[in-house]
């Protein structure tokens, strides 16, 4: 694959692709076709109208008409046209698209968890509980926290929770202060969970090495300073060195550290965020510990904190009685409250806990090192071809930018759709905002060798591409159905549902 003679060859012959509208089911419709049909009607005909009120429809809806393997087509068609990690490798920086075993999935369908209802009484879901419990305690222990809620529904959920507590704190001190400090390196919902909570935020700019700039840090922490929320390791892939240090400046004016812990794959089972000061973190189940990511959810965003902390953390809280059993405490009356429906995405916990503990120790840490590893291992054999803004080492994903290929007009966003044409889904597209142009490459632990070497020969190859022929590159993808696109109006006049040709 290092040509594009190779990936589109002149010749090629294919079933012309059909076109957006054709592809649809209603396109396809004729008048009497039928998929399958009901049996008669064995009980007392309804009055629909008199039922459904106003709610009745006076025609019927246009429903499209086709034959069952028309329909088995159609979808079996538009499944073969999406990428998959069943497919290949997912490169997209700080999202962690990993693999997750299928047993893990297996797992939280078994019958008696799946089917726990939250209105259970409690003496009758000790199954469910006792899972909780573990995985609470196993959480705790990684993070090296002393206390955590499962309740948040994903990451930013998980940002809000964590800085609601910093805010009850402040307000139990006397004083819920007025601001927080945010790198520029941070995930871009820790403003906005700042913001929902109150706060104004206030950028802190990062070093030459994309680091937190500890006399900037210095200066701007006051009194009014409520938290520092640190994406550790950071955006870029870098680890603060000086994180110790962070919190002690933030402590001596009474401020808190909140830790992002998006990006914790790179730290499970090497270093704990609890042991380094910080004092409030939310993890994401759906990168870090085996949920499927992507595709719109469900996700998981626990919230660790230390034990002054705990009593604000969001009710109810699980607890063992005196004879052993679990149950929930409704009893807090420092709690900011519920902050979701029940107790939170309980098919996320079940399937994290299963990842947990079919590594254990030594295979957790040996995630971490392998993910480290392949990030390190591309940025070795890439670093020649494009751009490393930051020579700083990296941990679990590599940030180069597009400097050298925009001497030939070319753009990281040519460069990710051409490897599209290559068989790869893309990278992630001018992100983190401090790089300019920036290519966020993570290949997670579950990528072999094989597939590292296949990735990076067609980052290299199109690196030659564009300075051969650059328009080639431009233009890409050449392989897909469907061209570029017009993003903009993708995105500002979006078609989201069809529309019948009058």
């Amino acid at each position: 694959m290092a040509s594009s003679e190779v990936l589109i060859p002149s010749n090629k012959k294919v079933r012309p692709h059909p076109t957006q509208n054709e592809a649809l089911l209603f396109e396809k419709s004729s008048p009497g076709k039928r998929a399958y049909k009901l049996p008669p009607l064995d009980v007392p005909a309804v009055n629909a109208a008199a039922l459904l009120g106003a709610a009745h429809r006076k025609t019927p809806g246009e429903l499209p008409e086709l034959s069952e393997i028309e329909i088995i087509r159609h979808f079996t068609r538009l499944s073969t046209w999406n990428y998959a990690i069943d497919l290949g490798m997912y490169p997209l920086g700080s999202c962690t698209m990993k693999y997750n075993p299928r047993v893990n999935e297996l797992v939280a369908r078994i019958e008696g968890l799946a089917e726990a209802h939250p209105y259970r009484p409690d003496s009758l879901a000790q199954g469910i509980l006792e899972v909780i419990d573990l995985l609470q305690r196993c959480l705790i222990e990684i993070t090296g926290m002393d206390a955590i809620t499962l309740q948040p529904a994903a990451g930013a959920h998980g940002e809000f929770t964590g800085i609601l507590l910093v805010r009850a704190w402040h307000e139990s001190q006397g004083n819920p202060r007025k601001k927080i400090l945010i790198p520029d390196s941070a995930h871009g919902t820790n403003p906005a969970s700042a913001a929902i909570c109150g706060y104004t935020v206030e950028t802190l700019k990062s070093n030459a090495e994309g680091g937190i700039d500890l006399d900037a840090l210095t200066r701007q922490v006051d009194e009014e300073t409520a938290a520092l929320m640190l994406t550790n390791p950071s955006t870029i892939g870098v680890f603060e060195s000086q994180i110790a240090k962070i919190a002690e400046i933030l402590h001596a004016k009474g401020a808190l550290l909140y830790m992002d812990g998006a990006n914790m794959n790179a730290l499970v089972g090497k270093a704990r965020p609890g042991d380094f000061g910080v004092d409030v973190m939310h993890l994401n189940l759906h990168k870090t510990f085996s949920t499927p990511h992507g595709g719109g959810g469900p996700g998981s965003g626990p919230v660790a904190c230390k034990a002054f902390l705990e009593p604000f953390l969001p009710t109810p809280v699980l607890v063992q009685n005196e004879n052993g059993a679990k149950g929930w405490n409704y009893d807090r009356p420092q709690s900011i409250g519920r902050v979701r429906a029940f107790y939170g995405n309980v098919g996320m916990f079940i399937r994290a806990l299963a990842y947990i503990l079919a590594n254990g120790p030594d295979g957790l840490r040996q995630t971490t090192e392998d993910a480290v590893l392949n990030a390190n291992y591309i940025r070795a054999k890439l670093e020649d071809f494009y751009d490393l803004p930051y020579r700083t080492p990296s941990m679990h994903e590599v940030v180069f930018s597009d400097k050298r290929q925009a001497v030939k007009g070319v753009k990281t966003g040519d460069i990710a759709k051409r490897l599209i044409d290559y068989g790869f889904h893309p990278y992630t597209v001018s992100f983190p905002m401090i790089v300019h142009g920036a290519l966020m490459i993570e290949p997670t632990e579950s990528e072999s060798l094989e597939e590292l070497d296949l990735f990076i020969d067609a980052m290299q190859a199109i690196a030659r591409e564009v300075d051969e022929t650059p328009e080639l590159v431009k233009t890409a993808p050449h392989s897909t159905r469907v061209s570029r696109l017009d993003e903009v109006q993708a995105a500002r006049k979006p078609i989201l549902r069809w529309r019948p040709t009058k």
